[in-house]
């Protein structure tokens, strides 16, 4: 029976609850001063201040001295595009000399490079790419992250991408949480006939990815540079079919009407929506899709950031996640991101900490067992080098990690992997 016990924490911080919390709520934080968590056999037994725990607790326990820092839940980042070979560092530079990134579409560039690099990768050299990349995120405090596909195009090269953030999944550190999205871009194979893509990922991608069971979210790209909103409600209404539950890129670069589509569809999550409009966010907060916010990429692409404050006045649910992929956002720095959130979106520091931990749960179906500091959930903990969790702004782009614990295991100590 293995058991850790963490103890004088200057701070415990966590949200409360087993569903994403929407609007003004995502302020209310529980926060213990000198507080202690027990930890036995990968879950949360108590949580309390140092004093009240009983001395019986500490007979048999790995003790983690907290004094001067604080403990949160383990950060969750929810939309990753994890799997992928290559690097489009030109495409940067392009943008920075004013390019725009659907010009850079237009010329053969974008998602299109990223699919040829990764088909000629293999799954070995796939997997160890991604794990150093899994290993860096835990030592930011990261403890679930999720993986979509999407740099394939072809059955086998989908289900190459999908079978190795499974792989990651079963080896570690973290929780790799696995998103099919085959509808990323129309493919240069079939550019003058997507018709015929969209059957073959409707009558071969998605049947095979649940026959494996290598993905538990479809995703859809709906923009004016991949699919429009009658293809990309065919493919959803086709992977709910088989199980899957949805998701959408919507709203990215134009306003392709994603948010509303995501509601139609009772989607689980929304993602970017940049440019969506006030009647599709109500619908979302009607049909409770959670609103996936991902600032680094409209900093990368120095575009408007996602109207954040209309939303959490709205009552919705919101989260936030890097977008980290090879592109538009070569980033998964969570300290980052949580800066431009608080100084760039006009969140406060409390809605940023609940965005990337319960709500982000929420958006990939897991807010009843990890997302917070509670008896009963997984104990997903991060614990940061720092007094009070204004620190974790207020000191800006700086990793504070100092421990990571993941469903009762310690993966990272003094900042690094064990």
């Amino acid at each position: 029976m293995s058991k850790i016990l963490i103890t004088h924490a200057g701070q415990v911080v966590t949200p409360i609850g087993r569903s994403g919390r929407p609007g003004r709520s995502m302020k209310e934080l529980t926060v213990i001063e000198d507080g202690c968590v027990l930890i036995q056999d990968g879950k949360i037994l108590k949580v309390c201040k140092s004093s009240e725990i009983d001395e019986h607790w500490r007979t048999g326990a790995t003790i983690i001295d907290a004094t001067g820092k604080i403990v949160l839940p383990g950060l969750i980042d929810a939309h990753t595009h994890l799997v992928f070979a290559g690097t489009r560092e030109d495409e940067f530079s392009m943008r920075m000399s004013g390019e725009s990134y659907l010009s850079i579409m237009d010329r053969g560039g974008g998602i299109q490079r990223s699919i040829d690099a990764t088909r000629n990768a293999s799954e070995k050299q796939l997997f160890d790419i991604a794990r150093k990349r899994v290993q860096n995120m835990a030592k930011m405090g990261v403890t679930t992250v999720e993986a979509k596909s999407g740099y394939g195009g072809t059955s086998d090269d989908e289900i190459k991408q999908c079978r190795v953030a499974r792989k990651l999944q079963e080896s570690g550190p973290i929780s790799v949480v696995s998103t099919l999205m085959a509808a990323h871009t129309i493919v240069r194979e079939y550019k003058s006939d997507p018709d015929k893509y969209i059957k073959i990922i409707i009558e071969e991608i998605i049947p095979r990815v649940a026959r494996e069971k290598l993905a538990e979210f479809c995703d859809v790209f709906l923009e004016k540079s991949a699919f429009n909103y009658v293809q990309a409600e065919r493919i959803l209404t086709a992977a709910k079919a088989h199980g899957f539950e949805l998701k959408i890129h919507a709203d990215e670069i134009t306003n392709g009407k994603g948010a509303h589509l995501a509601a139609k569809l009772n989607a689980i999550s929304a993602e970017h929506l940049l440019f969506s409009d006030h009647e599709g966010l109500e619908e979302m907060r009607k049909h409770h899709v959670t609103a996936v916010l991902l600032p680094l990429t409209a900093f990368s692409l120095r575009e408007p950031y996602a109207n954040a404050r209309h939303m959490i006045d709205n009552n919705l649910i919101v989260a936030l996640a890097s977008d980290f992929n090879p592109g538009s956002c070569y980033t998964y720095s969570m300290p980052m991101l949580m800066a431009v959130a608080c100084l760039s979106m006009h969140m406060s520091i409390e809605e940023v900490i609940t965005a990337l931990t319960l709500n982000a749960a929420a958006s990939i179906n897991r807010a009843a067992t990890i997302g917070s500091i509670e008896t009963g959930k997984d104990a997903d903990i991060a614990i940061f080098d720092c007094p009070n969790y204004a620190h974790l702004v207020y000191h800006m782009g700086i990793n504070q990690t100092h421990t990571v614990i993941k469903k009762g295991e310690i993966i990272v100590r003094n900042g690094e992997i064990v």
